[in-house]
Parts: C-alpha cells; sequence; structure tokens
C-alpha cells in the first residue's frame, strides 16, 4: 500500500473500534438503566405492603421492566460476542440478574 493508503486505512481501523467501543459502552449504559428502574419498582413494591391494589400495578410494571432489561442484557451479550467477547460473567457481575419475580 502507499503511505496515504495505508494512513488512510489505518484511521478508518481506529474509527470502527472506537465505534465498537462506543456502541458496546450505549448498550451497558442501556442495561444499567433498565436495572435502576427495576430495583426502583422492587423497592416501591416492597414499601406498598398492605396496598394490594398498588403491588398488584407494580408487579405488572415490574414484570415489564424484568423483560425490558432482559433484552438489554441479551443486546449487550450479542454487541459483546460481535466484537469477539465470548465470555460474559463478568457482565453478570457488573449487572446482577434481579430475581424473575417480586416476593
Amino acid at each position: 500500500m502507499k503511505d496515504g493508503t495505508a494512513e488512510s486505512h489505518a484511521r478508518i481501523v481506529r474509527e470502527i473500534v472506537k465505534e465498537k467501543a462506543v456502541t458496546l459502552g450505549r448498550a451497558g449504559e442501556r442495561l444499567e438503566a433498565a436495572l435502576t428502574t427495576v430495583a426502583a419498582l422492587a423497592e416501591a413494591w416492597h414499601a406498598a405492603a398492605g396496598n394490594g391494589a398498588e403491588r398488584t400495578r407494580l408487579a405488572a410494571e415490574y414484570e415489564r421492566a424484568w423483560r425490558a432489561a432482559e433484552t438489554a442484557r441479551l443486546t449487550l451479550v450479542i454487541q459483546r460476542e460481535a466484537v469477539g467477547v465470548r465470555h460474559h460473567r463478568d457482565v453478570d457481575q457488573q449487572f446482577p440478574r434481579p430475581p424473575r419475580r417480586l416476593g
């Protein structure tokens, strides 16, 4: 390759690597936000002890939020695999799964 071509190629490769890192970061942020929502709903559910109607509403919201968090987790894992990361133990350590059901 000519010097100009090699330099252009190297710049493009750097941009691709940077974009992969940004994409992974965004996926992690989305999972973190989803897990924060799940935790807040669990806390509200526990605080609503004695209020059956409120607990029922919160449990339904929790279920939707839990599914959204699972989707966000899957997205992060897929992004990681797309860049060659095959082990996801650190995802489970950094973003522990909340219980599937309240109770």
